[in-house]
């Protein structure tokens, strides 16, 4: 691949320093205004790495990198980094509090209006999914860096500001799970109504009878639907579940649902406010808690102990939110014998919406369960794949756009906006959401679907997608101002679009940054094991072998030194073949093709000083 996840990294890394740590002061302010979404992004360009690629950390000073340390070298050295670090978290970690000291998660400026008029104070502060998940993954970060960086500290004033971090952001995290908790939603529908028929009307790619498909839907879904009945903690009551003749749909709606009961917990400092969300679930809150709750179950979280024992409990229940949920969208979008529905695209809602951007959503839901549950068989990545590449023409990412006008383009700028039903209870008008990532979430499910991919031709095919997409972002940075190096300007590949602040999107760059992460994880993965390549470098390793037993035979006992030492070195180079021939068979043949032309030198050697031609 072109990306070199490591150059790319320190580059990122060193434009965010400089934008973000000007005058030993921590610059919060990026393209929006302040939420508790943005500044989460912004300390994620910098913990993402510093805690999921080994070679970036930073929480032991003594061990970090030297190209590293130069890369943030505008905030510190080694020891400096990790402090000030340490120093800006507590400051997020107390600012997004309310006045009893809980943690708050609204979505500030990442709000707008549907239509006219602006958002009300009351409704920029509604809890949000994103904000849930986002917390998540900070705060498991936090927690986790902050127990490995107190280990090294000597000062009991500064060991003690470091355990008052984990505690703040120990609660933030439980607070956010119970928040996913009371975000969860089951919309039962009739399959007469017409939500019901625009579910049955997007599966039914084969044409089948309306009952047919019904009767299908049901035996599809018949273990999803009786794990849904246990579903109750945070949850309550499902109306018209156990009615087998309805259709329904599970996930995440925009924030916590109305009428969602309280959660029982332990932890005393959690608000758990009235939800106003509608009861349905949204393809892209869905999407996004999915992929945090990743970071919960993760081996990371379970070798540090980063959940104490309520958020054992609560990741327990999510857990089982989370398989459910998983397991019903990756059947929905590979139902029947034929064309899957996701290849139909746009994908369609049961709402009647339709967007390449909800194909690419429920893409990465389907590739979620693909990585989470080990795929077997490469024929459903690779067809994952041909939609990916087909969202990427469609975009204008692989293809030119056909005009200014392309209406493809404004799916990276303004983006794809969808309304937010039930916040316009909140005294104010109906707030809208837009989602401008489709660039890097193309991206990102691009690079998880080569890791799933063991044949090297059809991961060449992958990765050769990977590189025009990395193309098109790395022409989105932002060349001038104190943003220079991060992202994002998309005017810099369609024209037509008016050119953007000069300030950074931290929306845009933290998943930029988290795209190299996936990048950096595909490359220190084993390289692929060809069979033809493996079946080459046996066949070259069985002639060395038995041209070096040949050797051994006749070497004689008044054998020169040099050819006693040049055999002792072919047998350890053969040795090494046979240790690596199953993870490295290109390195196998190499070394067994490097021993062939030694073992020759050596024959030709004693044919010469026998007489013998």
């Amino acid at each position: 691949m072109r990306i070199q996840p490591r150059q790319q990294l320190l580059e990122s890394w060193r434009a965010v320093a400089r934008s973000s740590f000007q005058k030993g002061t921590w610059v919060w302010e990026g393209r929006r205004q302040r939420n508790s979404i943005s500044d989460a992004e912004q300390l994620l360009c910098l913990m993402g790495p510093a805690t999921e690629v080994s070679t970036f950390k930073l929480d032991l000073p003594n061990e970090t990198a030297e190209d590293v340390e130069h890369s943030l070298e505008a905030i510190g050295d080694s020891v400096e980094i990790p402090q000030v670090l340490m120093r800006v978290i507590h400051e997020y970690l107390t600012t997004y509090i309310d006045e009893e000291g809980r943690p708050t998660y609204g979505g500030g400026s990442y709000f707008t209006a549907a239509e006219s008029g602006e958002p009300t104070e009351m409704q920029r502060a509604l809890d949000v999914v994103d904000s849930f998940a986002i917390s998540i993954r900070l705060s498991l970060a936090v927690i986790g860096f902050a127990k490995v960086f107190r280990r090294v500290l000597t000062r009991p004033n500064l060991r003690d500001e470091v355990r008052t971090i984990e505690k703040l952001a120990s609660q933030r995290l439980t607070g956010a799970m119970i928040g996913l908790m009371r975000s969860f939603t089951v919309n039962v529908l009739d399959p007469e109504s017409q939500e019901g028929l625009n579910l049955l009307q997007m599966i039914n790619q084969a044409r089948q009878p309306k009952n047919r498909i019904r009767l299908e839907f049901q035996a599809i879904v018949e273990e999803i639907r009786a794990g849904l009945r246990d579903v109750t903690f945070g949850l309550g009551e499902i109306p018209d579940l156990d009615n087998d003749n309805k259709v329904f749909e599970c996930g995440w709606s925009w924030g916590i649902t109305k009428g969602a009961p309280q959660v029982d917990t332990n932890e005393a400092g959690i608000h758990q406010p009235h939800g106003y969300a509608l009861a349905a679930p949204y393809a892209y809150f869905t999407a996004v808690a999915l992929d945090c709750m990743q970071h919960l179950f993760s081996e990371r979280t379970r070798l540090l102990g980063l959940l104490d024992e309520e958020q054992q409990r609560l990741s327990r229940a999510l857990q089982i939110r989370y398989d459910l949920t998983l397991s019903y969208w990756s059947k929905i979008a590979r139902f029947g014998d034929s064309r899957w529905p996701l290849e139909n695209v746009p994908w369609m809602t049961v709402d009647g919406s339709q967007s390449d951007y909800l194909s690419l959503l429920v893409s990465s839901m389907v590739v979620l369960d693909m990585t989470v549950n080990k795929v077997s068989n490469e024929s459903d990545p690779v067809r994952i794949g041909q939609v990916l590449e087909e969202l990427a023409e469609r975009a204008r990412i692989t293809r030119r756009p056909i005009s200014a006008d392309d209406p493809a383009i404004a799916l990276h700028l303004p983006g794809f906006p969808f309304q937010l039903d039930g916040s316009e209870e909140v005294d104010g008008p109906m707030l809208s959401w837009e989602l401008a990532d489709f660039s890097t979430q193309l991206l990102k499910q691009t690079l998880r679907v080569a890791a799933l991919l063991n044949r090297v031709d059809l991961r060449n095919e992958m990765t050769n997608l990977i590189d025009e997409v990395w193309e098109h972002v790395t022409r989105r940075r932002i060349e001038q101002g104190p943003a220079a190096g991060l992202w994002d300007q998309p005017s810099a590949i369609y024209p037509s679009l008016p050119p953007s602040d000069e300030a950074a999107s931290w929306y845009y760059s933290e998943r930029v940054i988290n795209c190299l992460v996936a990048a950096a994880t595909l490359i220190d993965s084993p390289p692929l094991r060809s069979p033809a390549l493996v079946a080459q470098a046996t066949d070259l390793l069985t002639e060395a072998d038995h041209i070096y037993d040949q050797e051994l035979l006749r070497i004689s006992a008044d054998s020169g030194p040099s050819m006693r030492d040049a055999l002792k070195s072919a047998g350890a180079t053969l040795r090494r073949a046979h240790d690596v021939i199953r993870t490295r068979p290109g390195t196998a043949a190499a070394l067994a093709a490097q021993v062939l032309v030694d073992l020759d030198r050596l024959s030709a050697a004693r044919r010469d000083a026998s007489g013998m031609r």
